[in-house]
Formats: C-alpha cells, structure tokens, sequence
C-alpha cells in the first residue's frame, strides 16, 4: 500500500512539474507573440471570435437574467427591513464581484475549453504537429499561443460585457415594477462601486482565462495514439478547468475580504 502510494505521489509530482515547466513555456512565447504578431494571428481572431463573439448571446441572457432575478428579489424584500438601497450594493458584489467573473468562464469551459482540447487532440492523432515540427515551425507558437492569449482576452471582454448587460437589464426590469430614473439608479450605483471591486473582477477574469486555456491545452496535449481519448480528454479539461476556477475564486475572494 505505501509502495503504491509512494508511485502515485511520485507520478502526480513529475506530472505537476511538467505541467508547471509547459506553462512557463507558453508564457515565453506569448511574449515574443506580442512582438511578432503575424506568427499565428489569424489562429488568435479566429479564437476570440468563437470564444467571444459567439458567446455573446448566451452571455447577454444570463446576465440580464441575473440581474432582473437580483433587483426583483431586492425590491420586495429589502425595503421591509427599511434597506432599500442595499440593493444596489448587492448589485455590485453579485454580478461584479463574484457572479459575472465565474459564470463568464463556466461557459468558456464548456464551449471553448472542450473545443480546444478537442481540436489540439486530434492534431496529435492525425500527426500534424509532428508535420510542424518536421517543417521548422514551433506549434507551441503557432497553435498554443493564439489559443491561449484568445481566451485570456475573450475571458476578459466578456466578463466586462457580462457586467455591463447585467446592470443595464436590471435597470430594465426596475421600470417594470418601480419606474426610476436612469441617472439616480446608476448614479446610486457609481457610488456603491469602489476601485477595489473592478480590479478584484479584472483580476478574476485573467487567472481565469489562463486557467481555463492552459487546461484545456494541456489536455489536448496528453493524447497519445487513440482517438477514444479525445472524449476523456474533452470531460477532463471541463471537470479541472470548473474546480480550478472554483478554488482560483475562493483564494481570490478572501484575499480580497483579508
């Protein structure tokens, strides 16, 4: 039991240690991609029109139903305990803070982190990053990168967007059930948002778009011969990119609370 212990702790090592140097490599190149963007710009366009462009429908409706859902609940129970106004605090922890960050990468994970680990695994099976590397292209730069920086920055617009829509259809919805006027709800809003909650979302949006793009690479990656792997692979890189986001977010959080 401890000798087998012992070579599942010893595997899980070398594999973090991989992963670990993989990552560090990716970051070197993206970094000489921002100075040679014509290596692999298209695959980057091409990357944030399908992870950002194409979610915007899905975003645009579980952001205004967010926020219709929060100042509904808001407008009938807090003015009973003379807390009206809290509503709008809430507004801002809900869908800045904590909400539109996570929910903006769960669906990247579920439409861009499957498709990248899907797309690079059955490059790996047809050979064709081996056809890359006997031609002297570098498919860590021409392939990975694009990907990676493409999430990262769909990840952001579109947790920015998220916010955005959620807080403008909130406002929509209060016409509906309590007229107010646009500059006393959002003025009531620009005052209960500090500088820390914007950055704290930023932040969120970034680990989570590396998070999210680094797994589902990696993934793609660790497929060797078959294609019976491509759905393991596909299940894997969703089931680590939602717990690392999760645990990502906690740490996050109660550095922002500590």
């Amino acid at each position: 039991m401890i000798i087998k212990l012992g070579r599942w702790f010893n595997h899980k090592l070398k594999e973090f240690l991989y992963a670990t140097g993989f990552l560090l490599n990716i970051l070197k190149e993206s970094l000489l991609f921002l100075k040679h963007k014509q290596v692999g710009f298209r695959v980057f366009i091409m990357q944030v029109l399908f992870t950002g462009v194409e979610a915007v429908s899905i975003i645009s409706l579980i952001s205004i139903s967010l926020g219709a859902v929060i100042i509904v609940q808001g407008i009938s129970i807090l003015p009973r305990f003379g807390q009206g106004k809290l509503i709008y605090t809430i507004l801002i922890i809900v869908i800045i803070r904590e909400l539109g960050p996570i929910l903006t990468a769960f669906i990247i994970i579920a439409r861009s982190g499957t498709a990248i680990a899907t797309e690079l695994g059955n490059m790996v099976i047809s050979h064709e990053i081996e056809a890359y590397l006997s031609i002297g292209i570098n498919p860590i730069s021409y392939l990975v990168v694009p990907r990676f920086l493409g999430v990262i920055v769909s990840m952001i617009l579109l947790t920015i967007y998220f916010q955005f829509f959620g807080l403008f259809g909130s406002f929509i919805v209060t016409q509906f059930i309590q007229p107010i006027q646009f500059r006393e709800y959002f003025g009531n809003l620009l005052t209960s948002i500090q500088v820390v909650d914007i950055i704290s979302s930023l932040i969120k949006s970034l680990v989570f778009g590396i998070i999210i793009s680094f797994v589902a690479i990696y993934q793609g990656f660790t497929v060797q011969m078959s294609s019976t792997e491509i759905p393991q692979i596909a299940i894997k890189a969703v089931g680590q990119g939602v717990v690392l986001c999760i645990l990502a977010d906690a740490i996050i959080t109660l550095i922002y609370y500590l």
